[in-house]
């Protein structure tokens, strides 16, 4: 069970973002224990604690309520008053000059004649020069994509959505690393599914902790993150992913495979697909390598597969639209795209070593190419509590807790998103979580 100031972190983090408002009433203490299955005399510490730490205020015959204003933070303070926030939790990468690159093909589309058959949503297996625009983009190293088997959603989760959907009902089990991305867990959810975590070591998933989640009771599906991973920023290498391969098809265990960030890494690592392309279901998507505003998922999906999974994007209604498909191939035919990539992965490469240089010393996980960084924190420090300290500072990042899968297991770490903020702002919030990190809580 959760002592009280593991709780009362908890209520912090909800009232530093805005998900208990100021102004807000608290249920009253006996209410509250039994919502969180303690006991009253724990509940009342609870309370006291955020009282403690100036979060909320108790009126007598009315209740407990979160303050109007937070207190300042003790000890020194590690940013200027009123100092932009900062987002290391949201990840989109963007570079200077991307939109004026991305215009020139938009531009022809805007046309009357043009734009009436932009606006209409398109089918999911795209049109022939989606699909081989798509399978152009997709390609790498020996392997390209047929593109017969590429179908097209809104987004790549709509992607994630449409193949686990389409292979997982009611009470199906879902094989996922240890950490796994949030939205994997909500798909779960609404598929009335369970994640069952599998072994994973500093290569990857343990491919005989995979066989044996298989074997208890068989696996659904088996979704993973094989390259640059998604916060341990974790690559498998090669002779693991024929490992991985050769269990699946032995098991005949389906996979969906994550690629959204493989487009930084360089490696020669070849994707799971094309080890086992009758099992493996790959997703994709533009957003992080173009924008996030006018995107497009891709799914490469086994032959025989085909239908059931463009049946998937029908019945969620997560078709790509056609103006996002077309734009994409002119992107992808003029070059534009590639541009972007070697922008991104430059911009990058100098964001990891700022890691690198402002974090030196703490126990940071990342990779020289990936847009993340996993960080383990100091003790005494918890997730929850780091976040809502970084928060009452300005500065958003994603707790440990956000991917943990048993939850049993509590990593107290954060994960730094590195893409959305400009240079000199990142730079500024490493510096203020430096500090806060050599902080006792």
């Amino acid at each position: 069970m959760d002592d009280f100031r593991g709780i009362a972190d908890r209520i912090a983090l909800d009232i530093a973002r805005g998900r208990l408002r100021a102004g807000q009433r608290l249920p009253p203490q006996r209410a509250f224990a039994r919502r969180h299955g303690i006991a009253a005399s724990t509940a009342g510490r609870v309370y006291a604690e955020l009282v403690r730490r100036g979060l909320v205020v108790g009126e007598v015959g009315r209740g407990t309520f979160v303050r109007a204003a937070q207190a300042a933070p003790q000890g020194r303070a590690l940013v200027e008053d009123g100092a932009a926030p900062v987002n290391l939790e949201l990840n989109y990468p963007s570079v200077p000059g991307q939109s004026e690159l991305l215009a020139p093909a938009l531009a022809p589309l805007l046309r009357p004649d043009a734009l009436t058959d932009a606006l209409r949503p398109a089918a999911a297996d795209g049109t022939r020069h989606a699909r081989e625009a798509a399978a152009e983009l997709l390609a790498t190293g020996d392997w390209r994509p047929d593109p017969g088997r590429i179908l097209f959603t809104g987004n790549a989760r709509q992607a994630i959505a449409a193949t686990l959907g389409s292979l997982v009902r009611p009470g199906g089990r879902i094989g996922v690393e240890p950490l796994t991305y949030p939205l994997v867990k909500e798909i779960a959810g609404r598929l009335g599914g369970t994640l069952v975590p599998v072994r994973a070591d500093q290569e990857g998933p343990v491919v005989e902790s995979v066989l044996a989640a298989h074997r208890s009771a068989p696996l659904s599906a088996l979704y993973l993150q094989p390259t640059l991973h998604n916060p341990t920023s974790v690559t498998v290498p090669a002779e693991r992913r024929i490992q991985l391969a050769r269990a699946v098809s032995d098991v005949g265990l389906p996979v969906v495979e994550d690629r959204i960030w493989s487009f930084l890494h360089r490696g020669p690592e070849p994707p799971l697909a094309a080890l086992a392309p009758r099992l493996v279901h790959l997703v994709d998507g533009l957003s992080k390598r173009v924008a996030p505003g006018l995107t497009a998922g891709f799914a490469v999906v086994p032959e025989d597969r085909v239908e059931a999974v463009a049946a998937a994007v029908r019945s969620g209604g997560w078709s790509a639209g056609a103006f996002a498909l077309e734009a994409a191939v002119r992107w992808i035919g003029d070059g534009t795209v590639a541009r972007l990539v070697a922008a991104k992965r430059e911009q990058a490469v100098r964001r990891q070593g700022l890691v690198r240089e402002v974090l030196d010393g703490f126990a940071v996980r990342s990779d020289p190419s990936g847009y993340f960084a996993w960080w383990e924190l100091p003790e005494p420090w918890r997730a929850d509590a780091f976040t809502a300290a970084a928060a009452a500072r300005g500065i958003a990042v994603t707790p440990g807790t956000a991917f943990r899968v048993d939850p049993k297991r509590t990593p107290d770490a954060v994960r730094l998103g590195l893409a959305s903020a400009g240079e000199p702002e990142l730079v500024g919030a490493l510096r203020t979580l430096a500090g806060l990190a050599a902080q006792r809580p």
